[in-house]
């Protein structure tokens, strides 16, 4: 079974064979591109089983995926990731092409509160809740975003973690799955680049914190907030307490040893960047060791 979403597209709950039929037949329209038929299916769903909970997802995905466009654009800097570089007739670098994603906001806004009535009658459907997050995102309504990852967190400590996915189980080692998928989501939040992230990045792990203390990936997470900020000495104490939880987490100690060095603490950074040599991986060990030959 999939947890994440790769793309908007879902797998469907059948509830009763009327159901069966209206969710292959919407995964045959939205296969061949056919929005109008979409649109008919949906109607005759809605009045056949107003309260199936796929239908909540499907209008979602009508929605979600009508409003969602690829689009080129071009600017003058690298905007990093992938794209294309132009010359001009010298052989200078003139510009840069990229591919974005943008919405039709109120296309979106559509899709947003459809699949939102689904979460409030179905509030333990994880797959619902991770739609909307990864819509969110991809339109880069970050504060959103973020209010309902937050939101998302409160629920799953509701509901002792038991969260439900296309078939209605409940799912196998759903406290790991929730967590592991909320660190691909604040990797996104990371992977902008932009500064003014980090609160949200932050909130979010103080929010898992507040009912996992021992999640080392959040307390690294909070510590990283710090480090970039240039709050060395605050980024340090969730990784102390993450290190005696796991004490031979390379990341962890590599980051513990940057935030010495930051510090002006040569001979702790030493120090970790040994550990790092006893526990890492190839790479790491790598640059562990020209580290410690720069500080000595």
């Amino acid at each position: 079974m999939r947890y994440l979403f790769s793309s908007l597209a879902v797998l469907y709950l059948c509830t009763g064979i009327a159901g069966q039929d209206f969710a292959a037949d919407f995964t045959v329209s939205q296969e061949s591109g056919d929005t109008a038929r979409q649109l008919q299916i949906l109607g005759k769903w809605e009045i056949d089983n107003p309260r199936d909970p796929a239908l909540f997802v499907a209008y979602f995905n009508y929605y979600v995926n009508t409003a969602r466009k690829e689009v080129l654009s071009m600017s003058a800097e690298n905007p990093g990731g992938e794209s294309i570089m132009l010359q001009d007739s010298m052989g200078k670098t003139a510009g840069f092409i990229e591919s974005r994603i943008i919405y039709d906001e109120k296309l979106l806004e559509q899709g947003l509160n459809k699949i939102e009535e689904g979460i409030k009658r179905y509030p333990d459907r994880l797959d619902m809740r991770f739609g909307k997050i990864f819509a969110l995102g991809e339109a880069g309504y970050w504060g959103k975003f973020k209010d309902e990852i937050v939101r998302a967190i409160r629920q799953s400590n509701k509901i002792d973690n038991i969260w439900r996915w296309d078939t209605n189980e409940p799912l196998e080692s759903g406290a790991e799955i929730f967590l592991s998928s909320l660190q691909d989501y604040q990797g996104a939040l990371f992977n902008t680049g932009d500064p003014a992230l980090l609160p949200h990045i932050r909130t979010i792990a103080q929010k898992v914190l507040a009912y996992h203390p021992d999640h080392i990936e959040s307390l690294s997470n909070l510590s990283v907030t710090y480090l970039l900020a240039g709050e060395y000495d605050k980024g340090i104490v969730p990784l102390l307490k993450a290190e005696k939880l796991d004490p031979q987490d390379a990341i962890v100690l590599g980051n513990i040893a940057y935030g010495y060095i930051q510090m002006g603490e040569k001979s702790k950074a030493i120090e970790y960047y040994k550990k790092v040599i006893d526990h890492g991986d190839d790479e790491s060990i790598a640059f562990a060791r020209e580290q410690i030959a720069a500080l000595e």
